[in-house]
């Protein structure tokens, strides 16, 4: 496993799966004016795959920049976007509780994919990975759906749920990586990390 790396993500889920796997880690936020929202803009006709592989690959190249222009001890640096497909529809975050609910009303009783896309590199070197689950919700009530969004766990989270949480209790089955539905397949990442990095040490 790399001695250390850099993680640049706001995501305590992400966090918490690194430290699961005993990876030490440093925190690269973003500046306060970068317009980390902007990155993940849909291009028109762009399939899910395609859409989640490029933010990740953005991320990591605003990352680089922004680690060099701090002057910042070399290191990887891991970037990671996660996007829930249905069909051929992405289902990043939603805008509100109506479009989060609209969301969750397209899902209930639907099989749909979950894509988690990982990046890491340094200035000398990347490497990439991507994951796809595929998660089938029940008959997810009205009722439930509406508490489910009092509670707001929605905000933030593609496609409108994390199923570490509530929604954990309507998700019938799942096909794939656990972890990688929560945002970070552990698998995928841990093989990036196991082989040396081109000047790091």
């Amino acid at each position: 496993m790399t001695h250390w790396i850099y993680l640049s993500s706001q995501s305590p889920r992400r966090q918490s799966l690194l430290t699961q796997i005993g990876q030490k880690f440093e925190l690269l936020w973003p500046d306060e004016d970068e317009d980390v929202e902007a990155l993940e803009a849909i291009h028109q006709g762009e399939s899910p795959k395609q859409y989640v592989l490029r933010v990740t690959r953005l991320k990591l190249s605003a990352a680089l920049s922004r680690l060099h222009q701090r002057g910042l001890k070399p290191a990887p640096i891991l970037c990671a976007d996660t996007t829930v497909a249905l069909g051929h529809e992405i289902l990043g975050k939603p805008r509100d509780r109506n479009h989060a609910r609209h969301m969750l009303h397209a899902l209930r009783g639907q099989s749909h994919e979950v894509m988690t896309a990982v990046s890491m590199g340094t200035a000398d070197e990347e490497r990439h990975a991507l994951s796809i689950s595929r998660v089938q919700f029940g008959q997810w009530p009205d009722d439930a759906i509406e508490r489910y969004l009092d509670h707001g766990e929605w905000e933030g989270k593609a496609g409108a749920y994390a199923i570490q949480g509530l929604a954990a209790a309507d998700i019938a089955h799942i096909d794939g990586s656990h972890s990688g539905i929560m945002g970070l397949p552990l698998y995928e990442t841990a093989q990036l990390l196991r082989k040396p990095w081109k000047g790091v040490t």
